[in-house]
């Protein structure tokens, strides 16, 4: 019965009665500390300034206790354990985050969000003197834990452990892991041209690191061609010939976009492996690529992107500006800096570009809303948003293109457009211009005299 004593000899009378131990109460082992006051919670005066004791360490090969049963924590009951969370994790990281938000200009609300993060990072954490794994700390977003600046905290404290895989690693190990079957010797050779492709090779043959987009559309067209090998029986990349790529291409349907992935795909698999020396010949040598079909390039609504060049978002209105007037890519815009803007002109890919004047004019509105509402902000970056604004990195690809109604291609497409029909196709003109190559010129050219484009009145035009 609540509050009695337990009744050893009644509970013993007839069988054994079993309990789980510390499921109605925990005593503490230590009393409570001067800062947390009698209700329990943190003083104002000492929150989130304690020290940690001299000689605290963290071991990324510490011993972990296994889970008995995989259980998530009442949301209700962390909350309340938090608020008396000492450790020391928040001890150590307390000098560190202080320090991170005033070199980022966190404003005193995020402080406080990290650390209350870091707090239930180390309430949940089975082990509390291992170093911290990314994904243990993305596991706290169901609990509305700040995720990305604490993992900036734990980085520069030295104590992260990065274990999850990006969505590139994620889509290679779903279409060549998680299958199974795959032979060891393919596996590892994929790893590494996944490693290569992702992160650049100073090595011969040397290569820079390609975009993420770009290794899933080569992963696309690998998938179907490897399972195909793997299937009849190939053990290594090194047993296939010209041949074997040729029947295997074969068995796509052509005309479409997956022999041209499967082409590009295997193109640069084996340009890797043979530099490497891991396999004999390059069997892809010879092979000329199919030639995909290209669209004809339209020009957009004139009165749209008017409509988006006065948009009340800043942002929007800049970023549209830069690519309208300037013929930027979504990626320029998104990795432009402070310091590429000189006296009016835009220093780009050792161009010198004159900002036109409407451009000029929201490139002050946006700096004018940027010093206000983020004045203390360390990010370089010349669009930031809320997220970005405590860091050093650019936006995402969908910043600030999600709150308009033109995309950044179709509007560089468009300005290309224009430009062409008002030089006559004035080939170098545009390559130099927009830093086109010349095949890429050519898509361009053929609309010269197409006859729903040739008009006077090109929609293209702006005023």
């Amino acid at each position: 019965m609540p509050g009695r004593i337990p009744d050893l000899v009644g509970a013993n009378k007839h069988s054994q009665q079993l309990f789980f131990a510390n499921m109605v109460f925990k005593r503490r082992a230590t009393p409570l500390p001067d800062y947390v006051r009698p209700d329990g919670r943190w003083s104002k005066k000492n929150k989130n300034q304690l020290r940690y004791q001299p000689g605290t360490s963290f071991d990324d090969h510490a011993r972990e206790q296994l889970t008995l049963f995989a259980m998530d924590p009442d949301p209700e009951v962390l909350r309340q354990r938090i608020l008396l969370e000492d450790s020391e994790l928040t001890r150590y990281c307390a000098a560190i985050v202080a320090d991170h938000a005033r070199r980022y200009g966190w404003s005193v609300r995020q402080r406080n969000a990290v650390m209350q993060t870091l707090r239930m990072l180390q309430t949940v954490r089975p082990t509390p003197t291992a170093k911290v794994r990314a994904s243990d700390v993305v596991a706290l977003r169901r609990y509305d834990g700040t995720i990305t600046s604490t993992l900036d905290v734990l980085a520069e404290a030295e104590l992260l452990i990065e274990d999850v895989p990006t969505r590139v690693e994620r889509y290679f190990n779903a279409k060549f892991i998680e299958s199974g079957g795959l032979p060891d010797a393919m596996r590892e050779h994929l790893e590494l041209w996944l490693q290569v492709m992702l992160g650049g090779s100073r090595q011969a043959p040397r290569q820079l690191p390609r975009e993420p987009e770009t290794v899933e559309i080569h992963i696309q067209g690998l998938a179907p061609v490897v399972q195909a090998w793997v299937e009849a029986g190939r053990q290594s990349f090194a047993e296939i010939s010209k041949d074997d790529i040729l029947a295997a291409l074969a068995t796509l349907p052509t005309g479409t976009s997956h022999r041209h992935f499967a082409e590009n795909g295997l193109k640069s698999l084996f340009k890797i492996l043979k530099g490497r020396r891991l396999v004999f010949t390059n069997p892809m040598r010879g092979i000329d690529l199919t030639r995909v079909h290209t669209n004809i390039p339209m020009p957009l609504d004139p009165a749209l992107i008017r409509a988006e060049l006065d948009s009340p978002n800043p942002a929007v209105a800049l970023a549209v500006a830069l690519v309208a007037f300037h013929g930027l890519t979504g990626k320029q815009v998104r990795e432009l800096q402070l310091t590429d803007i000189v006296d009016g002109r835009l220093r780009l890919d050792g161009r010198d570009i004159p900002l036109a004047a409407p451009v000029r004019s929201r490139l002050r509105i946006w700096l004018d809303h940027r010093n206000r509402t983020w004045p203390a902000t360390a990010n370089p970056h010349l669009l930031i948003n809320r997220r970005t604004a405590p860091r050093l990195v650019p936006g995402g690809p969908s910043f600030p293109w999600r709150d308009s109604r033109v995309r950044p291609g179709a509007l560089r497409e468009d300005r290309i457009l224009h430009e062409i029909h008002a030089t006559g196709g004035d080939v170098r003109r545009i390559c130099d211009l927009f830093g086109l190559s010349v095949e890429g010129a050519t898509r361009y050219i053929k609309t010269v005299e197409h006859p729903d484009l040739r008009k006077k009145d090109h929609p293209g035009n702006r005023t």
